[in-house]
């Protein structure tokens, strides 16, 4: 039989078309549709199917700069995980447990409530505090969520408190959402790293990637990335959009300076379809999967 490269509407509906479900795999893709942590536009419940709907569009071909395919990674796409309406606590637990039983998880949001449980489970295979790289127009270091003790607006909070991640290892990119003095003041007095939206536009993206760099070191790390550090103008699809945030180059480029970090995990959040245009948002989403993907295909080919 003739072999041929099927058409990219015609792929498989997983994450760029991955036909493996193995959960044992090196590298599980799976996604985390939830949404009940969000305190404004919902909707991030759909977002893995529309990450995967779009990456067909990453379905064949490499990596323009590194030349590599993510696809020849140990990788499977398990699909995605239980979730039980409204019950919070009870999915935290979830998604915890189940994150347990890979390797390597690649999380598909969902709002940024996810990131807690799946830290939490990080932290217990690396035996130690990890380091973090948070892409987001928010600190998420509030204490709580509009009087709600677990929401996508505190989860570093509780992540620094419950010793998930070192806080001086721990660097916000894209920060320019309004807040109250009493949470950026305890970001500093954590020694947690900002780098404002308005700090990359200024001072470039290989600068900030410099930083990055030099925060977290070789450590353990953990990137979360809440599509919402872009501009609405480039993604808006989500459910807290703020004016004046990264152009899609500028991360692109910063995760490509990136490579060979110790990236042991990673999870693409608050990607929302209800107010997405012309898949916009989900193919920009999808993308940074893929880059992050090139990360560690990169690393495997060396």
């Amino acid at each position: 039989m003739t072999q041929y490269t099927a058409p990219n509407f015609n792929v498989p509906p997983s994450f760029m078309g991955i036909k493996v479900t193995d959960p044992c795999a090196e590298v599980v893709i799976t996604g985390i549709p939830f949404d009940y942590g969000t305190v404004n536009r919902a909707g991030t419940r759909f977002g893995p199917a529309a990450l995967r709907e779009a990456s067909r569009m990453l379905y064949d071909g490499q990596h323009p700069e590194f030349w590599v395919d993510p696809k020849q990674l140990n990788m499977a796409d398990v699909g995605n995980m239980p979730v039980r309406p409204c019950l919070v606590a009870e999915n935290l637990r979830l998604i915890e447990e189940q994150s347990l039983a890979y390797k390597h998880v690649v999380a598909l949001g969902g709002d940024h409530l996810v990131t807690l449980p799946l830290l939490r489970a990080a932290r217990k295979k690396a035996g130690q505090p990890l380091a973090l790289v948070h892409f987001d127009a928010h600190t998420d270091c509030w204490p709580t969520s509009f009087g709600t003790t677990y929401g996508h607006s505190s989860v570093f909070y509780h992540a620094v408190h419950e010793g998930l991640i070192d806080p001086v290892a721990y660097v916000q990119i894209g920060i320019r959402a309004k807040t109250e003095p009493y949470v950026t003041d305890w970001c500093k007095q954590k020694n947690i790293t900002t780098l404002s939206a308005m700090d990359i536009h200024l001072h470039g993206p290989a600068a900030g990637a410099e930083r990055v760099r030099a925060v977290v070191g070789q450590r353990p790390t953990y990137l979360t990335f809440d599509i919402d550090c872009y501009d609405p103008s480039a993604a808006p699809g989500t459910g807290s959009p703020e004016s004046g945030g990264l152009l899609p180059w500028q991360g692109i480029y910063m995760m490509r300076q990136l490579a060979g970090l110790n990236f042991i995990s990673m999870d693409l959040v608050e990607v929302s379809p209800p107010y997405d245009h012309a898949e916009i948002t989900a193919v920009l989403g999808a993308t940074m999967v893929f880059e992050y993907l090139s990360l560690l295909a990169l690393k495997a080919k060396k």
